[in-house]
């Protein structure tokens, strides 16, 4: 028997049980889909992770007030600061002394940033409309930094920081909200903490980041947040202090120096200090080391769903040789030798492995398309794992037939014809 004729054998062996056959590929059907989904749903997840945190700037260390974890650049190293008895808040000197190139030359911008939940109005053709939106108060630096493009006109300047200037840029998200769809708002007016804002920009969208919706937003000059919207005590106080390193290279070294620099500032130590500064690559590494370890686990357990496809091929092919045995003792008695058994055997397992792998494959892209409409949580599969996919559904057919075809290899011609 040549290769043809056993791939033919095999073809109408499975065709002439279909029930058998269909239940036989649907453990590993089942398996494969579980594999390529779990894997893809991880695989989206440290994606869209990456990418929320890359959408707060690039090459970013936050300076924030009090203790926790500080994480390294290299994401492997974790600092736990002793909590301070006294909480401190950060300053407008702290970002001054963070500004200072002598001390910082691998700190290339700086944007200290105060934050606050104001209700913003504004009025446009004759209907006012209003929310309550984060209102950041800030530099001209905080544009680059953040990497923030202008959908419409433009960005405020350092000098109507000084002057305190009230004027304003919208996030997308509030300029719909206040203005209406499609409505590009320059030169309107909106109205926050009773004072009127002239607005000269709106943002492009970036979406959401793990740290909220960054498209709902009003940003004005820093000079005019401290004037209009802080009290006198707390005028040089700010929220957050944003860092931009020179370059991915020298991030871990910016984050050294800003360490030392707000220590100095300060005058605290290790034991002592007040502050955070956090690197966005080590929260990248952290949470994509948990997304990947939890992939890994979910995968571990649809894997073996694999384990119980490959039992299924197994079972069936025991069964079909010993409702064959007959066939068998035949096909020896014409002349066909044990190698030839052997391989119509293993070539009909394979084919149910295979079979099995290809409709698993075609349910996992299925499932890739689907399941981001359902949950909002993308899935990426890869061709690699397509391609291991197919590969191990038959790996799991000729395992599971290599033990039924030696059985069914064995047995003698004259005890096969006798069987009833």
């Amino acid at each position: 028997m040549n290769l043809a004729e056993t791939f033919r054998t095999a073809f109408n062996a499975i065709a002439h049980r279909k029930l058998r056959s269909a239940l036989t590929m649907l453990g590993i059907l089942i398996g494969i889909a579980s594999v390529m989904l779990t894997v893809g749903l991880g695989t989206g997840a440290q994606q869209s992770v990456t990418d929320q945190v890359n959408k707060l700037g690039s090459n970013l260390l936050l300076v924030t007030q009090g203790t926790g974890t500080g994480l390294s650049t290299s994401g492997t190293q974790t600092r736990t600061m002793q909590r301070s008895s006294e909480s401190v808040s950060l300053t407008l000197a702290d970002a001054d002394a963070l500004a200072d190139q002598t001390a910082n030359p691998d700190i290339a911008r700086v944007a200290p940033v105060s934050t606050s939940s104001t209700t913003v109005t504004a009025t446009y053709r004759d209907t006012t409309n209003s929310s309550t939106v984060s209102v950041v108060g800030t530099t001209t630096d905080w544009q680059v930094i953040r990497n923030r493009t202008l959908a419409y006109g433009r960005f405020f300047t350092a000098n109507e920081s000084t002057i305190q200037s009230r004027v304003a840029v919208l996030g997308p998200t509030t300029a719909e909200t206040l203005f209406g769809s499609g409505v590009d708002p320059v030169g309107q007016s909106v109205t926050i903490n009773s004072q009127s804002y002239a607005v000269i920009g709106v943002l492009d969208a970036i979406g959401t980041t793990l740290s909220g919706d960054e498209d709902d937003l009003v940003v004005i000059p820093a000079g005019t947040y401290a004037a209009n919207l802080t009290s006198s005590s707390n005028m040089n106080n700010v929220t957050t202090i944003y860092l931009e390193a020179t370059s991915s290279e020298t991030l871990s070294a910016a984050y050294q120096q800003a360490t030392n620099t707000m220590m100095s500032q300060r005058g605290v130590n290790a034991a002592t200090q007040n502050f955070t500064v956090s690197s966005q690559q080590a929260l990248v590494d952290t949470l994509s080391s948990l997304t990947a370890i939890l992939s890994a686990v979910l995968g571990g357990i649809a894997a073996i769903s694999l384990l119980v496809g490959g039992i299924g091929v197994m079972n069936i092919m025991l069964v079909s040789v010993t409702e064959r045995v007959r066939e068998i003792g035949l096909r020896k008695a014409l002349g066909a030798t044990p190698r030839s058994i052997r391989w119509q055997f293993l070539v009909e397992a394979s084919l149910l492995g295979l079979m099995g792998g290809g409709l698993g494959v075609a349910l996992g892209f299925l499932g890739a398309y689907v399941i981001p409409k359902v949950i909002s949580q993308p899935v990426v599969i890869s061709p690699w794992a397509t391609v291991l996919a197919l590969g191990v559904s038959l790996l799991i057919g000729v395992v599971a037939g290599v033990y039924p075809a030696a059985r069914a290899a064995r047995l003698a011609p004259i005890d096969a014809l006798r069987n009833e």
